[in-house]
């Protein structure tokens, strides 16, 4: 099943995707948002919904959110696929931990919204990955139960204003959360349809060019193990999202950068899900 947000008629209103382009609205039966539904371990029940109920939009009527417009944490993940490691070229051996930071709610927008380059920098990079939504909160949960707790997996651009990732010494928090510059969706696929021990595939593309692609054979640490990780921390709550790190091919690699620049289209794919969409404009000024 698809799970979807959307905005409609200045609603903010959660639904689930039937066949291509029709949407079956499913607030207003018990739940007015995703993240409330999944905090009350309703998945089947609005998957009984979404067969019984007529359509209500098509996907060219809304405006598409974040599949979780408000999670409580975004937790990401850095360096996670076996190359990436290699592309820093300092002769470090694979870490024994993952490596994890936030990004707030505010730093992402939905499928086809522009992704926003700030006035302070040019440096705007794409970042495609595979996301986790929590579904069922626990606690140092185990790796071996570790799929029990997932909801789903949507698409993730976790995009990087990189000259602002070094103004700290420890952090890479100012860079990685510039309002509207990465983005979420277009939906949630729940966990039911994929199987958990075969790798997916996640792809980036700019204006067409494949830049990235690999598949989660290649994570150093397993969606499982970062739940279980994480998890020892921090209580994961549904609707919390866990980012799982980007391929090699980011535009900082290149020689020179290929950093994003307004008119570009990013698409993240992720086999199994779909494909996130954005244009890539200039943040609007705004005047004091």
């Amino acid at each position: 099943m698809k799970l979807l947000s959307f905005m409609h008629d200045g609603q903010a209103r959660f639904g689930a995707l039937r066949g291509q382009d029709e949407i079956v609205a499913l607030d207003g039966h018990g739940h007015d948002s995703l993240r409330a539904a999944l905090e009350a371990g309703d998945l089947p029940a609005l998957a009984r919904l979404a067969e019984s109920l007529p359509a209500t939009h098509r996907l060219d009527q809304v405006r598409l959110l974040p599949p979780i417009p408000a999670p409580e944490k975004i937790i990401c993940v850095g360096v996670n696929y076996g190359k990436r490691n290699e592309e820093y070229q300092d002769g470090s051996a694979p870490p024994a931990y993952p490596s994890v930071f936030p990004r707030f709610p505010g730093s992402f927008v939905g499928h086809g919204e522009p992704l926003l380059r700030p006035p302070e920098s040019e440096q705007l990079d794409y970042e495609g990955e595979i996301a986790i939504v929590i579904g069922k909160a626990g606690r140092r949960i185990a790796a071996a139960d570790a799929w029990r707790h997932v909801a789903g997996l949507t698409c993730l651009n976790e995009g990087t204003v990189r000259d602002w990732l070094k103004h700290g010494k420890f952090n890479v928090t100012q860079g990685k959360n510039f309002d509207a510059s990465g983005s979420m969706g277009p939906w949630l696929v729940t966990a039911d349809e994929f199987d958990p021990a075969a790798p997916l595939t996640v792809c980036t593309r700019v204006n067409g060019e494949l830049r990235q692609q690999d598949t989660t054979e290649n994570l150093m640490f397993p969606f499982a193990e970062l739940i279980r990780y994480i998890s020892i921390w921090t209580t994961l709550k549904p609707g919390d999202i866990i980012s799982t790190g980007t391929p090699i091919g980011a535009g900082v690699r290149f020689t020179p950068p290929r950093f994003l620049k307004p008119g570009d289209v990013v698409e993240v794919e992720v086999a199994g899900i779909g494909v996130l969409s954005n244009p890539v404009a200039d943040e609007p000024a705004v005047s004091a």
